[in-house]
C-alpha cells in the first residue's frame, strides 16, 4: 500500500511539473498521435523530459548529437530544438518503419537537413560509427534497456571531452528504490547501469528524477 501511494505521488509531482514549467506543443501533439496510430508503442519522453533534453542541448552548446532510439521522432525533435540551425542529428534505429516516421516528423519540424538514420541492430551502426572515427557532444540513449552498458561503453568511445550523455527510463518505474514496487523486467538491469554511470572513472554523473528517470553524465576530459 506505501508503495503504491508514494508511486502515485511521484506520477502526481510529475505531472504537476509538466502542467507548470511545459506549454502545449502542437507539433509534438501530432508526433505523439502518429506514433499511436502507425501502431507504434506510446514510450516517447515526457513533455517536461523533452524540454530538459531541449535545454541541455542548448546549455552545453552541442552541435553533433547521436540518439540511439528514435521511435516516431518524439526525443529527435526535442533535441534538434536545442542545437537549431547549425546542428547535426544521427539517429540509430532498429525498426526501419519508426526510422522513416520519425524522419517524416523531423522533416516537419524544419530539420530535415539536420537528422541521419541508420536503421538495423544498433551495434552495428555503433561499430560503422567507431570505425569511421565519428566524434559527437552529445548523446541520448533511449533505446532496449539490458543493453545500456554496452551503449554507454560506445559512447564513452565515441565521445568528444566534455560531452554528456543522457539516459532515459533509468527508474524503471520506481522499481530501481523501491523494493516493494512491481519490478519491471529490466528493473534489474538499470540498477546495474545506474551503479556504472554513478562510479565510472570518465564520467561525473546524476540522476534526475523527472519522468521515469534520466541520469545525465558527463564525459570528464
Amino acid at each position: 500500500m506505501i508503495a503504491r501511494k508514494e508511486m502515485k505521488r511521484m506520477k502526481q509531482i510529475n505531472s504537476y511539473i509538466d502542467a507548470v514549467f511545459t506549454r502545449q506543443d502542437i507539433l509534438l501533439e501530432e508526433v505523439l498521435a502518429s506514433i499511436r496510430e502507425n501502431g507504434m508503442p506510446s514510450i516517447s519522453v515526457s513533455s517536461s523530459a523533452g524540454k530538459l533534453l531541449t535545454m541541455l542541448v542548448s546549455i552545453s552548446g552541442a552541435k553533433n548529437i547521436l540518439e540511439i532510439g528514435a521511435l516516431g521522432g518524439y526525443s529527435g525533435i526535442c533535441l534538434a530544438k536545442g542545437f537549431g540551425k547549425e546542428g547535426r542529428l544521427t539517429s540509430l534505429e532498429l525498426e526501419e518503419r519508426y526510422a522513416k516516421l520519425a524522419y517524416s516528423n523531423l522533416s516537419k519540424a524544419g530539420f530535415s537537413d539536420q537528422v541521419t538514420y541508420m536503421t538495423g541492430a544498433a551495434f552495428q551502426s555503433l561499430e560503422k560509427l567507431v570505425v569511421e572515427n565519428k566524434r559527437f557532444d552529445f548523446f541520448f540513449i533511449d533505446a532496449d534497456k539490458e543493453n545500456y552498458t554496452n551503449y554507454l561503453k560506445y559512447s564513452i568511445s565515441l565521445a568528444k571531452p566534455g560531452a554528456l550523455i543522457v539516459t532515459d527510463n533509468v527508474l524503471a518505474g520506481g522499481s530501481v528504490a523501491d523494493q516493494s514496487a512491481n519490478p519491471k523486467r529490466y528493473t534489474e538491469s538499470m540498477k546495474k547501469f545506474n551503479e556504472t554511470v554513478a562510479n565510472h572513472p570518465q564520467l561525473e554523473s546524476l540522476l534526475i528524477p523527472i519522468g521515469d528517470g534520466m541520469t545525465v553524465s558527463k564525459v570528464i576530459e
